[in-house]
């Protein structure tokens, strides 16, 4: 009974985003370019439980690029009506659009030429009538009272990451920008780390010829200890790997490889990723071959190995 239940209220509530997504128009399409136009900040109010969403659209906003923060619309009643300028953007959400603390500062921010864009219910409610730009978020609530904030919060929130997400998308915001934004944690590190922070270079860079005798070669694997070798030709330049996988199989075919080079072993055209690269660019790479290791080279000079990175780098950096 508790999980069909739960269930329910679950399906319900993704009902209600859907309504939401069927229901969107040319208003949608205004809200965004009016914030993608705008010279100043995003500033987002609500009272209760609107307010809670509000402060999380805000915080996405503010984290893709778009300058936002939250005002609570009881301080602004009470001095903080100061920290929005005329070339801010508002967004006032309320679900009756008749909470009076958030029609009474949109109102005072309209006289000073804020433009708004208003989420409620009812379009013909007193912060409707005020806003610039109104999106109608007028779902059921799942709740068995049918008033409690519950789908129409879901559905409100959902919203607001429809604009916050359209509007970084218009802009032209990267990964990288939006790494810049995030530095701290196991996000940052996804996000900023290149892959020259955490390559083994120098003389922990396993690298032979292609006539290194194999003894010399299956030396050069187990010394620096990450179970492959670069192969190069006489002018530097990557032509092949050898890896520990590459040596079972080639004594499965012929028990005597200590006669052979390493010319003779290797598989050509290993993988590579320029030392610029995100190391999360690398987990995938090395993911999508099914590989553990990858040499590393310049943007300019694409075959010739500077360092060597393996999986067992990134995992140890918290890259996943």
């Amino acid at each position: 009974m508790i999980l069909k239940r739960a269930k329910e209220i679950l399906l319900k509530e993704s009902e209600a985003i859907r309504q939401v997504a069927d229901s969107l128009g040319h208003a949608f399409s205004q809200a965004v370019d009016l914030i993608l136009n705008g010279k100043g900040k995003v500033v987002t109010t609500g009272i209760g439980k609107s307010g809670l969403i509000a402060q999380k659209i805000a915080s996405t906003f503010s984290s893709t690029g778009t300058p936002s923060f939250f005002l609570h619309p009881a301080e602004a009643l009470h001095g903080d009506l100061g920290m929005v300028e005329n070339e801010d953007t508002l967004l006032a959400i309320s679900n009756s659009g008749e909470a009076p603390e958030v029609v009474r500062i949109t109102s005072s921010l309209k006289r000073i030429g804020v433009k708004t864009i208003v989420i409620a219910s009812e379009p013909d409610s007193s912060l409707a009538k005020l806003g610039d730009i109104f999106l109608q978020v007028d779902v059921p609530e799942a709740c068995g009272f049918g008033f409690i904030p519950t789908s129409s919060t879901t559905a409100t929130l959902a919203l607001g990451d429809a604009i916050a997400i359209t509007v970084l998308e218009k802009r032209g915001f990267t990964q990288e920008d939006f790494a810049s934004l995030h530095p701290g944690g196991a996000l940052g590190k996804r996000l900023l780390l290149k892959v020259e922070e955490l390559m083994h270079v120098g003389d922990r860079l396993p690298i032979v010829n292609t006539d290194t005798p194999m003894k010399d070669t299956i030396y050069e694997i187990s010394s620096k200890r990450l179970g492959v070798t670069c192969v190069c030709d006489p002018e530097g330049k990557i032509v092949g790997v050898i890896t520990d996988g590459d040596l079972r199989r080639a004594i499965e075919r012929d028990g005597n490889i200590l006669s052979k080079t390493a010319k003779d072993i290797m598989t050509h055209n290993p993988k590579r990723i320029r030392k610029d690269a995100l190391a999360s660019e690398a987990m995938q790479k090395m993911e999508e071959f099914s590989i553990t290791s990858l040499f590393v080279v310049e943007a300019g000079e694409p075959r010739v190995p500077i360092g060597v990175i393996h999986i067992h780098d990134l995992l140890k950096a918290g890259v996943n």
